[in-house]
């Protein structure tokens, strides 16, 4: 054997040498078997994905703007390229935003791109429950995992809202105010919450150090827990999945002539890539709930799972650099004397401050010297009833027997309708978040909408969720009694 010859066998059994030392070392033999585990191969099922996503460009921007921005509201003489502010003392978080936006290069690109990944995360959660709530994806033994969730659509609202107000300009601070305010609402607590989260009296010195401090650290540090627990839960527990066509062949059962078998076919419907199942290579029956059926994590959800990644920063590239953002330099610095004509908070919490706006004061009272105000009732108890109500769900449409496969919200009429009414509540309580836009486009004052707002934030829900419950249960009858007549008809 010449040398050449032994360089050549030396160099090709370095890969199975270096594959072993890392075996040893790392159990890579396991990590194989994960990498061939199956994702169901539908499109709904990467909302998550997108948050993932977003929540990954959050903290990329963030660690960007953190390196510049001063969370303080010590008044500094403006230097920057703004020319109305040239020489006026400013809030030095309010100068720093403005020199993030203005001076930085690529500063007001990474501003815009961290507003609206703060967007697409809570309105990707948003979806990925709506799809979740709506196939029944939650039910017995995935409980827990809606449970996650809902805290992670929580803490994601938190996560805006704290960063709402770091500029410190009239309109966000103003707006922050109204948080403040339903913070020292709560009876008994409200003035130890009031110190805890803003510092004590809104705005004080304290109040963007400590919204700064939640911003950054306590609450993404609490939403990176949870997706690890979300995640943990997800592999643990596998993918739900679609009811299939019929029986899926393993992978020794595939046609000679290479075409795809028909449980293969809906499967594959991401790709070209043959389905694969935990079931491994044993064909699984069509009612078959222990093993999902779908493609391998490598490289064929990888690859899906990187265009992903590539639209998601494709889509907030494009977002960031044609629509701008909330621009602080028209607004200027916070002025306690002044009040924006106009304020409102962000779509996501639009329904929250819908409530505040409907709830006459007579609803507030007194009790034992303890005082009720309709800020705690509307911006506190109504939405925690709503999250609890969300959070508790799986335990109200519960069973006794694990359910693996997802079901048509067509086949299911009263969590349909159930979730139709929900989802009408809250865009009626967020159109009457925007009263006074909605009395300015009809002509009309506050005083007028408000009543008729007030009932369709009652009626609107019942009368949608029982019209969709009566509809989707005549089909349901229906399919029933076709069902019925076509075994008869067989027997």
């Amino acid at each position: 054997m010449s040398r050449i010859d032994r360089l050549s066998e030396r160099a090709s059994g370095a890969s199975g040498r270096a594959y072993g030392w890392l075996d040893d070392r790392f159990d890579v033999e396991r990590g194989r078997r994960f990498l061939g585990k199956a994702f169901p191969a539908e499109d709904s099922f990467l909302l998550g994905e997108v948050a993932l996503v977003c929540f990954l460009v959050l903290v990329l921007t963030g660690i960007f703007l953190g390196m510049f921005f001063e969370p303080s509201t010590t008044g500094v003489e403006y230097e920057g390229s703004v020319q109305k502010f040239q020489g006026e003392e400013v809030p030095e978080s309010f100068a720093s935003v403005l020199q993030i936006t203005y001076d930085v290069p690529f500063g007001m690109f990474i501003r815009r791109m961290h507003h609206w990944a703060a967007h697409l995360f809570v309105a990707s959660i948003g979806l990925h429950m709506l799809r979740v709530f709506f196939t029944g994806a939650y039910r017995n033994p995935r409980e827990p995992n809606w449970v996650v969730g809902t805290g992670l659509a929580g803490l994601a609202m938190g996560a805006a809202y704290t960063g709402y107000a770091l500029p410190f300009d009239e309109f966000a601070a103003t707006a922050t105010g109204i948080g403040y305010n339903l913070a020292t609402s709560v009876p008994l607590v409200g003035d130890v919450i009031g110190k805890a989260v803003f510092g004590g009296e809104f705005p004080s010195s304290a109040t963007i150090p400590r919204l700064y401090f939640l911003h950054v650290l306590v609450i993404p540090a609490a939403i990176a827990v949870l997706l690890a627990v979300h995640m943990a839960i997800l592999v643990r527990q596998k993918h739900t999945e679609a009811p299939r066509d019929d029986d899926v062949p393993g992978q020794g059962a595939r046609p000679a002539d290479g075409a795809a078998a028909p449980g293969e076919a809906s499967a594959g419907d991401a790709g070209d890539a043959p389905a694969v199942s935990d079931g491994g290579e044993a064909t699984v029956a069509k009612e078959d709930d222990t093993v999902v059926v779908g493609l391998p994590a490598f490289p064929n959800q990888a690859a899906v799972s990187a265009v992903v990644f590539f639209l998601t920063l494709a889509a907030l590239s494009a977002l960031a650099g044609f629509l701008p953002v909330h621009n602080i330099a028209e607004y200027g610095p916070n002025n306690p004397a002044a009040t924006p004509e106009l304020i409102m908070p962000d779509w996501f919490l639009m329904w929250v401050y819908g409530f505040l706006k409907l709830l006459p004061t007579w609803m507030s009272f007194t009790v034992l010297g303890v005082h009720v105000s309709t800020e705690f009732l509307g911006g506190v108890v109504l939405p925690t009833l709503v999250f609890a109500a969300v959070a508790l769900w799986p335990f109200v449409d519960y069973r006794e027997e694990p359910t693996h496969f997802t079901a048509s919200p067509l086949d299911r009429p009263w969590q349909t309708a159930v979730g139709v009414a929900a989802v009408q509540f809250i865009m009626v309580a967020s159109i009457a978040g925007m009263n006074n836009l909605l009395g300015r486009a009809l002509g009309v004052g506050t005083g007028t909408v408000n009543p008729i707002l007030s009932a369709a934030l009652v009626v609107v829900p019942v009368v949608s969720g029982l019209v969709t419950y009566y509809v989707l249960r005549g089909g349901s009858e229906a399919a029933d009694a076709d069902t019925t007549t076509e075994a008869v008809d067989d027997d």
